[in-house]
């Protein structure tokens, strides 16, 4: 069985291992591959691994010897499902391995805002506090989250642990969510869109991204959004409309904006957000500490090895 993984570096630079896929038949790890470059790799391939190579229809065409394609993260966008399920192609993904650490990135994010604890420490390397008239000073307002509005948009893994840490910090949790009132758990209300807009104090995003939701925010919701409102993406990029935000963060009309992903990765140098000293951007990061990577690899063996045994899991 020939194993080919695509794009291996991101999920493992270096630091973890793929011994376990080894014993299970020839691996070749490629860390990155270009689109020009994907089918010769994957040519005599009866397993391809990939977390952002795409395998589109006429990719997996050239691909006869392909029985199975592991995607190395949640979102399976990647690959075209369809095309793949015509050939008889079993797909999998790594479903709930980074809930944790998505979860807490959003408050990293959230806290650098409210407390810019990363800006004081610069300044106080460069002995600004040792030269200060009084024991303390500030630059920046700060905000106590206790009694905030904390509105979360999707409420799947991510979001019920964002919502249960937010409740932690005594922020009022509000949810659009398909699931009814009497399914969330206790503290979460669930509201529309509208009515979460115009309510929180926070808004952080965790919906799949579809037609629907792409470009959910945009210049026609940000108006109905406080001018103080905290904006925190670390879903899909494209549930943003970059512009927009920028828009209304240049004119005061968005507090700030925190965001682990963006519409191209990795983004143009000139995207707006980019300059804007109210956005804060990590890039694409929230997934990878090492815990949720150890979890990633061995879900992702776990797939192959119960595919190889005949017994497919996480199937998409």
């Amino acid at each position: 069985m020939r194993i080919v993984i695509l794009d291996g570096y991101s999920a493992n630079p270096g630091d973890l291992s793929w011994k376990e896929l080894e014993q299970m038949g020839e691996v070749t790890v490629y860390d990155r591959t270009s689109p020009s470059e994907t089918v010769e790799r994957a040519a005599d391939a009866d397993i391809v691994l990939t977390n952002k190579v795409v395998l589109d229809r006429e990719k997996i065409a050239q691909l006869p010897r392909l029985k199975y394609i592991g995607v190395l993260a949640t979102g399976y966008n990647v690959v075209d499902i369809e095309a793949a399920h015509e050939r008889g192609i079993i797909v999998t993904n790594v479903p709930a391995y980074s809930t944790e650490s998505v979860a807490q990135m959003v408050f990293a994010h959230l806290l650098t805002v409210t407390n810019r604890t990363e800006h004081y420490a610069i300044q106080n390397r460069s002995g600004r506090w040792a030269a200060n008239p009084d024991f303390c000073y500030w630059d920046f307002p700060h905000m106590e989250l206790a009694g905030k509005t904390f509105g979360i948009v999707g409420l799947g893994n991510i979001g019920r642990r964002v919502a249960k840490i937010a409740l932690a910090f005594g922020m009022k949790v509000k949810a659009m969510t398909s699931k009814s009132q009497d399914q969330l758990p206790t503290g979460i209300e669930k509201a529309d869109l509208q009515a979460l807009l115009s309510s929180a104090d926070v808004l952080s995003l965790h919906c799949p991204l579809t037609d629907k939701t792409r470009h959910l925010i945009n210049a026609d919701t940000l108006r109905l959004m406080k001018s103080t409102a905290i904006l925190i993406n670390t879903g899909r990029g494209p549930l943003i409309d970059d512009q927009a935000v920028a828009d209304a963060l240049q004119e005061g009309r968005l507090g700030a904006f925190c965001a682990d992903v963006l519409t191209t990765e990795p983004p143009a140098s000139n995207n707006p957000l980019l300059s804007q000293p109210h956005a804060f951007i990590t890039p694409h990061i929230a997934w990878a500490s090492t815990e949720a990577r150890i979890r990633l690899l061995q879900i992702a063996i776990a797939n192959v090895r119960a595919f190889a045994n005949g017994k497919p899991q996480n199937a998409v």
